[in-house]
């Protein structure tokens, strides 16, 4: 397989990780604003031939089909923001590559009662554009992450072979990671977890279909595995309430985050003084997005391996029943931190992230996988999936919660 990466932050590192020791990977373009980020990568991996670099404005959409139509790719795996995925799924479109990303298109509230209706979706302007992939024979594998991506995987495994019936699925979200050093130090892009965070999460019923909360809402008590323990969760926007009604037979779709009282306080302080805008505004004759200016100010989550400590858990909560008895489960899968600095030299949090569409391309590559138009994670078989996660050094487990 020949991949265009666009993007080489902490999770485009790890995917280049995960990828290198693959013989199926003959290539790798390593493309990010900032070359020297991509060549700091790229020395590390210590393969100039199979992972080049190159310098890319992910805004401008000729200048990813160019690089995609030099390196002659297979898929173009989008790393980056996802305020650039416009331009990247349809670059892929246009050149005839499969696409891949981990985070959606992203969404717009409703102009008048956005804490209660929906305006613009995660995922609408792919979705809507389906067909068209679809008569071009192309597929686009959207979300394809830890979550949404593995959690989505879960769903579908716990559908097809746990439950009779489903009554809920909750991703829920946790982690006890401390890092050295820093007073508020986010391990993952603070850019995304604004957006996720701040924008009016998005919550799937059976009879209402889809609609929104206040952010951090339904706050709930959630025991995670491994450790890790109890921790307050609230309600986030996320991709998989947007997926996992697509596909599955369930009543009710929500994910939930714990982010913790300081982290949440930070975030509205954030909201209350405007900085997490991300719209350009002049300062001094510059043009600049607040929401930027927050990101360049923290800590590169890249480069805080070594400082972090501690476990990160991502996973699928169903709720239903089997041969009409109760049940519940918790699918999950925990990275430690000393362990993915040890085996990748990632932090645990972007490892997570990196592996699903490493799997995912593995399987597209093999013929496992394959299809046309825009597909989620559950529009695939789950096990191959499952039965490749603990080769490549990510194992799950499943905790059964019936009370």
């Amino acid at each position: 397989m020949r991949v265009l990466l666009v993007g080489v932050g902490g999770v485009g590192e790890a995917i280049a990780a995960i990828a290198k020791p693959r013989a199926w990977m003959e290539l790798m373009v390593l493309a990010d604003y900032n070359a020297k980020r991509a060549e700091e990568v790229q020395r590390k991996l210590g393969d100039e031939n199979r992972f080049p670099v190159e310098s890319i404005d992910a805004s401008k959409q000729e200048d990813i089909e160019a690089l995609a139509k030099k390196y002659n790719v297979d898929l173009i795996l989008n790393a980056v923001d996802p305020v650039f995925n416009k331009q990247i799924f349809d670059a892929a479109y246009n050149v005839g590559a499969k696409y891949m990303d981990m985070a959606m298109t992203l969404s717009e509230p409703h102009p008048t009662d956005p804490f209660h209706k929906t305006g613009v979706k995660l995922g609408d302007y792919q979705f809507n554009k389906s067909r068209e992939w679809e008569g071009k024979g192309l597929l686009a594998l959207v979300g394809f992450g830890v979550e949404p991506g593995m959690a989505d995987v879960f769903a579908r495994y716990a559908q097809d072979y746990l439950f009779g019936e489903i009554e809920e699925i909750g991703i829920r979200d946790g982690a006890n990671i401390t890092i050295d050093g820093y007073d508020f130090a986010p391990s993952f892009s603070i850019w995304t977890t604004i957006e996720e965070c701040l924008n009016p999460p998005i919550i799937w019923e059976k009879d209402k279909g889809w609609f929104t909360t206040e952010p951090f809402s339904e706050h709930e008590t959630f025991d995670f595995p491994e450790g890790i323990g109890p921790m307050d969760v609230v309600n986030v926007e996320h991709e998989e309430v947007l997926l996992v009604p697509r596909w599955l037979k369930t009543k009710r779709v929500t994910f939930k985050y714990g982010l913790g009282d300081e982290f949440i306080g930070v975030l509205k302080m954030l909201h209350k003084l405007g900085l997490d805008n991300k719209e350009k505004i002049k300062v001094k004759g510059m043009d600049v997005a607040p929401r930027d200016v927050v990101a360049a100010s923290l800590p590169d989550p890249a480069h805080l391996g070594e400082k972090m400590h501690g476990k990160t858990c991502a996973g699928t909560w169903v709720k239903g029943t089997k041969d009409g008895k109760k049940k519940e489960v918790y699918l999950y899968q925990v990275a430690d931190n000393q362990h993915c600095m040890e085996t990748l030299g990632c932090q645990a949090v972007v490892a997570q992230t990196a592996f699903t569409p490493v799997i995912a391309m593995d399987l597209i590559e093999h013929g496992v996988w394959g299809g046309a138009g825009v597909l989620g994670p559950e529009a695939f078989d789950p096990i191959p999936f499952m039965e490749k996660m603990a080769e490549y050094g990510f194992p799950y487990g499943i905790k059964d919660m019936t009370k």
